[in-house]
Parts: structure tokens; C-alpha cells; sequence
């Protein structure tokens, strides 16, 4: 990570470093390393230059006590950073790595009565658990650090990991991301650099994402991202889907952003300098950009306009109806997660009038714990008239007969359609923003990838690279 920033840095005894979320120390012990040699020629004595640089130039602060100590014992070779053991003997035990508590901000009633989680991070008020146990409350996005001794203390690179989501209290150990907290409050601190390594997701947005996303997308002085899209490639054994990114923003010198992919550690190509806002989304593989620039210029409408949002006939996922049709006044077949009932017309709360049309069902989730997607959507299924679905599926077009769903369906099993999904699908979820890169096609024809290679005049590379990303789908009967 610290190899992306200019070669310039190591050599400026002026600048200050700061990690403001430590866990092992090893950015900061890195940094360091790198100092104490860059600086030699300006600071010839080494125990000199090593009093400097530990004392003068880098800071942090831990998001435990545990990982402070972890983090000095990496920096100083001891978690008394006063003690005899420390490199450089500082007059209190933390040194300049301490660990600084805050506290979470929940909203109140006028009776005190919490009404929600922390409005800063999400945190839910039951990890507030007394004074001597975590809390969870970074000190860096929390306002307690830098500490009100530090106000005055300028940053010139501020460089970490920070931490990445919190369980937030919700349904199945739902977690809230945090991490883009951290970029944006190191970005208001206006140093020269900064350079973070978080999950990608943010380049398709989401969960509290979305603001942020744009953001990131209008900002120039992002200028670089390594980018780590294969599960486990970066963090071997750490389940993190969309994977993960490192980026270099510099404060003085905007421009484009120089986008580089790694597969098994190694870089695809050279990077590729382009604007970040060219599309609501950050396209992350750079062979897809030609491809996409040839779809987008027809100026086809998309496929996510003729998608249902969540819940299409308002029933949440969990919902399921009578296993038998036996008895039901006006019964309607309800494709559910994993099964099929059957449910009253009357009970159907919302859009009961697509229950008589031809429908195309898309799961609303894709994906499997394997280090590499290739199928990206699930098979369609053609649902008939009498038919509805829970939130389980999202319904991608509604038709007057079967023919025309069926198309559809053929439609989206080609490799042309989900790879331009892939293009906005960075974890197991497909709702419908996923289809918004797929043009919005006629159901006259049955649309074949020769056909949309040949629509869209793509090259023989573009061709290869979409079919060694895709796997292809064979048809399924109707339903």
C-alpha cells in the first residue's frame, strides 16, 4: 500500500504520519523502516534520525486497548512506550499510540427513551456495556481524537486499515458498514495523502454506500486504486465479498484516477487512467469499458426500469402460503425461498393485477462463497398467469403471453446480459440497480449473444474477455 505513494515522502523529515485506527502497528512500523533509511543524508546519526521519527512524525491511535498495546509493541518493541524496553522512551506509557475512549450519540426522546443506534456509526445501544468493557465507539469518527491537545496539529498522511462494519441489531447479525466514516473524516482533515484500504463495495454503493459513492465518483484527487476483486485474493481466509481496495488520495494534484486489477496477487494489464464519474457506479475491470462505451452509445433505454423493486406483491421472504391449493377461494401459485404455496388472491397486498400476467422471476440473490462469480444471476423463471412471489425474487418484465417471457428469460441466460451485470454486482445481491447497464431490448426476437455481439459490434478481444468471465446458462422449461 505505502508503495503508491510519491517516492518524495520518504525523504521529508517535516511530515507527520498518522494511523488513526491501528491494530498491528504494521503501517506505522513500515513507515518507519522506510524513514529511517529515506532520511539518512539529512539526519546522518541514526539514533538521531530514530528519535526524530518516532517522536516527531508518526502518530496514532488504537480502536482497542488490546490492539494499542499489539500496535506499540509492533512500533516501540514495547507496549510501555516510557519503559526500558521502548526504542524511543517516551514520558507516558502510550507514547503517541494511545487508545482514547469515546462514547456513542443515540437519539432520545424527551423522556431519554433511545430510539434508535448511534447517529454517527449505527452501533446499537446495547454494545454500551459500562466503562470497562469496548464499546466500539471509534475515537476517530466519535470526535475524541485528535484530542483537544492535538487541535492544533497538522497531518500531512494519514495511512490504515480501517475497521469495516458493525453489527448494527438487525435481522440475521445484519452488520452496518463504517468504513467509509474513517475515509471522509480523514479526508476533512485536508493532510497532503491519504491511503486507506476498505472492502469495494462502495464502488456499486448500497447499505448506507450510496452518498458516499458519489462522492468518491466526483473526487479528483482520488488518483489511484489497487483494486483486489477475487474473494480471499488479498485477506487469505477473510470472507470480505466485492473484495477489497487500496487508494491514494493527494490533495494537491487532481486528475484522473489510475485504475489497477489484481488476480492472485499479480496486476492484469498496466493500470488504465479514467475518470471515476463517467458512470453512476465505478466500473472496476477496465477491459469492460470499451464494451460498455459501445452499449451506452445506442442510448437504449435499461432493463432496470421493467424490474420490480423489493417485495413486488408486498410478502417478505419468510412469508409462505398453504402447501396445497385445497380450499383456497381464488388460489395463487406464490414462488417463496426454496418452495412453492399457495396463497388467497385477496391476501396479496400489493400489485395483485400482475398476478394474471406472463412473469420473468430473478432471484434476488446470486452468488456463492467460491473465490470467483461467473453466473451472476440466477435462472429465470418464467412464471404464468395465477402466479405471484415474496421478496425472495424481484419480477424482471411482465408480458401478455408466454412467448414474450420466454424471450426474456433467453434474454437474460446470455453471457451479453450478465456480464453487463457483472458490471454493477459486487456482492450476492440483485436487486434491480444490477440491471441498469442492460439495454432494454424488443421480446420479438429471441436475442442470442451472436446476435448482441454483432448489435454492439464488440471485437473478438471484447468477446473473449466477456466469455472468460461468464459461464454459460443452459435453458430451463417453464414453470
Amino acid at each position: 500500500m505505502l508503495d503508491i505513494l510519491p517516492a518524495e515522502v520518504w525523504g521529508r523529515s517535516d511530515y507527520r504520519w498518522l494511523d488513526p485506527f491501528a491494530k498491528s502497528g504494521v503501517f506505522l512500523r513500515e513507515a518507519a523502516a522506510r524513514l529511517l533509511d529515506g532520511l539518512s543524508d539529512q539526519i546522518p546519526d541514526f539514533a538521531a534520525r530514530r528519535e526524530h521519527i518516532y517522536r516527531e512524525m508518526l502518530w496514532g491511535t488504537s480502536i482497542t486497548e488490546m490492539t494499542g498495546m499489539i500496535a506499540r509493541r509492533s512500533l516501540y518493541y514495547s507496549r510501555d512506550a516510557s519503559g526500558p524496553e521502548s526504542v524511543v522512551h517516551f514520558d507516558v506509557e502510550a507514547g503517541n499510540l494511545p487508545f482514547v475512549r469515546a462514547e456513542h450519540t443515540f437519539p432520545k426522546t424527551k423522556d431519554g427513551t433511545v430510539t434508535g443506534g448511534c447517529t454517527l456509526c449505527g452501533a446499537p445501544l446495547e454494545l454500551e456495556r459500562g466503562a470497562g468493557r469496548e464499546n466500539y465507539a471509534y475515537s476517530f469518527i466519535h470526535g475524541a481524537f485528535p484530542t483537544e491537545e492535538m487541535k492544533d496539529m497538522k497531518f500531512d498522511v494519514i495511512v490504515g486499515n480501517p475497521p469495516y462494519q458493525i453489527d448494527d441489531g438487525g435481522h440475521n447479525a445484519s452488520a452496518t458498514p463504517v468504513y467509509h466514516h474513517f475515509v471522509q473524516r480523514a479526508i476533512d482533515l485536508d493532510p497532503r495523502y491519504v491511503v486507506m484500504i476498505t472492502p469495494s463495495r462502495w464502488f456499486m454503493g448500497g447499505k448506507g454506500l450510496d452518498k458516499f459513492r458519489t462522492k468518491m465518483l466526483n473526487e479528483r484527487r482520488l488518483r489511484k486504486i489497487v483494486d483486489y476483486p477475487k474473494l480471499y485474493d488479498c485477506f487469505p481466509g477473510v470472507k470480505i465479498r466485492g473484495g477489497v481496495s487500496y487508494f491514494l488520495w493527494d490533495r494537491d494534484d487532481p486528475g484522473d484516477c489510475a485504475i489497477q486489477t489484481m488476480w492472485d496477487g499479480e496486476p492484469i494489464g498496466p493500470p488504465v487512467s479514467r475518470r471515476l464519474d463517467d458512470y453512476d457506479v465505478l466500473v472496476r475491470r477496465n477491459e469492460a469499458i470499451g464494451i460498455l462505451n459501445k452499449v451506452r452509445a445506442r442510448g437504449e433505454a435499461t432493463l432496470d426500469a421493467d424490474v420490480s423493486a423489493m417485495k413486488p406483491f408486498g410478502l417478505r421472504t419468510f412469508f409462505h402460503g398453504s402447501d396445497t391449493p385445497s380450499g383456497i377461494a381464488e388460489p395463487v401459485k406464490l414462488f417463496g425461498s426454496q418452495r412453492q404455496t399457495w396463497i388467497a388472491r385477496p391476501e396479496i397486498p400489493s400489485n395483485a393485477d400482475w398476478v394474471d400476467d406472463w412473469k420473468v422471476l430473478m432471484s434476488r440473490v446470486q452468488g456463492t462463497s467460491s473465490a470467483i462469480e461467473t453466473q451472476f444471476l440466477a435462472r429465470p423463471i418464467v412464471a404464468g398467469p395465477g402466479t405471484a412471489c415474496t421478496e425472495t425474487y424481484v419480477v424482471a418484465g411482465r408480458f401478455k403471453d408466454e412467448v414474450s417471457a420466454e424471450r426474456r428469460a433467453a434474454y437474460l441466460r446470455t453471457r451479453f446480459a450478465r456480464f453487463l451485470v457483472s458490471l454493477r454486482k459486487s456482492t450476492q445481491d440483485a436487486a434491480r440497480d444490477v440491471y441498469g447497464f442492460i439495454p432494454s431490448l424488443p421480446v420479438d426476437r429471441v436475442w442470442t449473444d451472436a446476435d448482441l455481439y454483432k448489435r454492439y459490434q464488440l471485437s473478438a478481444v471484447e468477446i473473449e474477455f466477456i466469455e472468460s468471465q461468464v459461464r454459460e446458462m443452459l435453458p430451463a422449461d417453464s414453470v
